[in-house]
């Protein structure tokens, strides 16, 4: 990942990462989630939501108006 993508939400549950991304993939700015979890077990970590510097707040708003 190069310098223009910026974390705009972080999780510690996939399905609302995914809905996130989905939401924002919805208002046409492109997300990627990379997953800091643990591989060993699984619980401990979090799943991080990246967006382009042009979009970031556009993203970060959004996903505050959604509640996520």
């Amino acid at each position: 990942m190069n310098n223009n993508w910026v974390k705009i939400y972080s999780t510690s549950q996939q399905h609302l990462a995914e809905i996130a991304k989905g939401v924002l993939k919805e208002n046409g700015i492109d997300s990627v989630i990379l997953n800091k979890k643990d591989s060993a077990y699984n619980m401990w970590g979090e799943l991080e939501l990246y967006a382009s510097q042009k979009d970031a707040l556009e993203a970060i708003s959004i996903i505050k108006q959604h509640d996520l």
